[in-house]
């Protein structure tokens, strides 16, 4: 089969274009053809940047690219302002364009709001309503974007939970880090926005100090562009007037995938004590590598932390220090969660096992007999 992907890619530090790369090398382990048209500056096998984020003819560029490899089916990977200006309208042209071409639409929405104001509601509905199928990585999304369809959209709408990979540890990754040794590791990591709301556990973390003497707290992130410099500010202000200042770590730069895999592999407890949680990209990472985690209680967060049992979810203050101190304190405990991660990776949201899912709806959106176990792919 011939896959179209319209995405960020890397090296482009982006978790949309991450979650790409990973999804194209498992369908490509499958004996799939798959060709990416991304924003500029990504790079790699057959992938052609063809357009910016602020291109005000973005859809013509991505359609134009695109269709001369005669895709199968395409495959556009949403998030709110990849694809221009207004939260990324060109994507609703786009869709229009590859449907009027006679190319079926797959869109997978990162993120959906439970709530979304009338700009989201709007892109969300029209999105909905040209792609040929709709995959999310929730129910509740799934649930959420059924109350806004003007038309009967079920049979429209997929779940696939975020994929993760079979990965082992990175080696020596607190000295590689120049981290301390010696001590238990809170990790918070991704990029610096409101809804993270990492300042929480910076401001709980003279408590936790308390009960556990030998921890420190690292913060390991970036702002996308020039979005939430104050959010950052305000983060990088409290950590300089915490009492505990010097047991808290920044990392800041270039996160590149192994940069980040290794800050990951330093941790002893990841903690998400995130607002709004629409997505799973830093929680599918962390299960990945076997890392325990203490989360809010948002209801993707609970939810996977009941079917995957790596970790906590947490209602309140008192029980985000209960929690992290317990996980911290308990080997056996902290063993237990992360023997439980990397179980339900390999069982349940694998690359591999998630690639076969994408297959599965591909396959029901074209009208050509599928010769696979006699097709010879040749470069």
């Amino acid at each position: 089969m011939r896959i179209g992907m319209i995405s960020s890619y890397p090296p482009i530090e982006c978790g949309i274009a991450t979650y790409t790369q990973y999804l194209t090398e498992a369908l490509r382990r499958l004996q799939n053809d798959v060709y990416i048209v991304s924003h500029v500056g990504g790079a790699g096998k057959q992938v052609f940047p063809s357009f910016d984020y602020d291109d005000g003819d973005l859809a013509h560029k991505a359609f134009s690219a695109m269709i001369r490899f005669t895709p199968d089916v395409v495959h556009i990977q949403h998030e709110f302002g990849l694809f221009g200006k207004y939260h990324g309208v060109a994507v609703v042209p786009l869709i229009l364009q590859f449907r009027l071409s006679g190319t079926p639409v797959v869109t997978t929405l990162h993120t959906v709001y439970k709530n979304p104001d009338e700009t989201h509601r709007l892109l969300l509905e029209s999105i909905l309503l040209h792609s040929n199928t709709i995959i999310v990585h929730e129910d509740y999304q799934k649930d959420t974007l059924l109350k806004l369809s003007p038309i009967e959209a079920g049979h429209k709408i997929h779940v696939i939970e975020h994929g993760a990979r079979e990965v082992e540890p990175v080696a020596r990754a607190r000295e590689k880090l120049n981290l301390p040794r010696d001590k238990k590791i809170i990790l918070m990591i991704g990029y610096f926005r409101p809804s993270k709301n990492f300042e929480l556990i910076i401001d709980l973390f003279p408590q936790i100090l308390a009960k556990y003497p030998e921890a420190v707290l690292v913060l390991a992130g970036k702002i996308r562009g020039n979005e939430h410099l104050e959010y950052r500010t305000q983060l990088f202000n409290r950590i300089e007037h915490s009492p505990v200042k010097d047991h808290i770590y920044l990392i800041r730069g270039q996160l590149k995938q192994d940069v980040f895999d290794t800050i990951l592999s330093a941790a002893d407890v990841v903690v998400l004590p995130y607002k709004i949680n629409s997505q799973s990209g830093i929680l599918a990472h962390s299960l990945a590598f076997g890392r325990p985690i203490v989360a809010s209680d948002s209801g993707a967060m609970k939810r996977i932390m009941q079917r995957s049992g790596a970790g906590f979810v947490c209602e309140n203050d008192d029980e985000f220090v209960a929690n992290i101190v317990k996980v911290l304190s308990d080997s056996r405990l902290a063993q237990a969660l992360s023997t439980n991660a990397r179980k339900y990776v390999k069982e349940h949201i694998g690359w591999s096992g998630t690639a076969q899912k994408h297959l599965a709806i591909y396959r029901q959106l074209m009208d050509k007999p599928i010769l696979e176990s006699r097709t010879i792919w040749v470069e």
